[in-house]
């Protein structure tokens, strides 16, 4: 009996460290579209480093936001953010940085960066951009997008599979483990 109590214990415990560990370190999300290809397709389940740039905490009604061991956002990362028009399901978009806070930026069909000025991107705020010139479902219909939205940087593509095929088929061995 006490053998047993011991080992409903030890599961318990690594599965409590299990939910800690994704729920602060690394987090799995699915790309849903073709915003990033060909880096990211449709279908990828990509990991997500959420102490990139430091750990999120607050932002709620009970504490106000920060970051833990605050890290500088890189231009060029491909990130993972809260859709900004998507509070109720929240739903997760993946972009490119593409503008850092002090950036001016001006888009006119095309983003261009006006070095020197420093009067449209304020602090915390980021201008993230797909590749896909199709998929706009980023800066170019949202604005800024606000730092605590941005969950991490996207690093790693653990498998792919396409929602529209069984689960038996449609694995693509070509991205599996696959650094970015």
């Amino acid at each position: 009996m006490r053998s047993l109590l011991k080992f409903i214990l030890s599961l318990a415990v690594a599965f409590l460290l299990m939910l800690a560990f994704r729920a602060l370190v690394f987090t799995i999300y699915s790309v849903d579209g073709e915003g990033l290809e060909p880096d990211f397709i449709n279908g990828d389940r990509v990991m997500v480093n959420r102490w990139s740039y430091g750990l999120r905490t607050g932002g709620n009604r009970l504490f106000s936001y920060g970051r833990l061991c605050r890290q500088p956002m890189q231009r060029g990362d491909i990130v993972a953010y809260d859709d900004p028009t998507d509070s109720l399901n929240r739903r997760v978009l993946f972009g490119r940085l593409s503008a850092l806070p002090g950036d001016t930026v001006r888009y006119e069909g095309n983003l261009e960066l006006v070095p020197g000025l420093v009067n449209c991107a304020d602090a915390d705020y980021y201008w993230i951009q797909s590749l896909n010139e199709e998929n706009q479902m980023d800066s170019r219909l949202f604005g800024f997008i606000s730092e605590k939205s941005i969950i991490g940087r996207a690093f790693l593509i653990v498998y792919s599979h396409p929602s529209d095929s069984s689960v038996l088929r449609g694995f693509r061995n070509d991205r599996f483990l696959l650094l970015k």
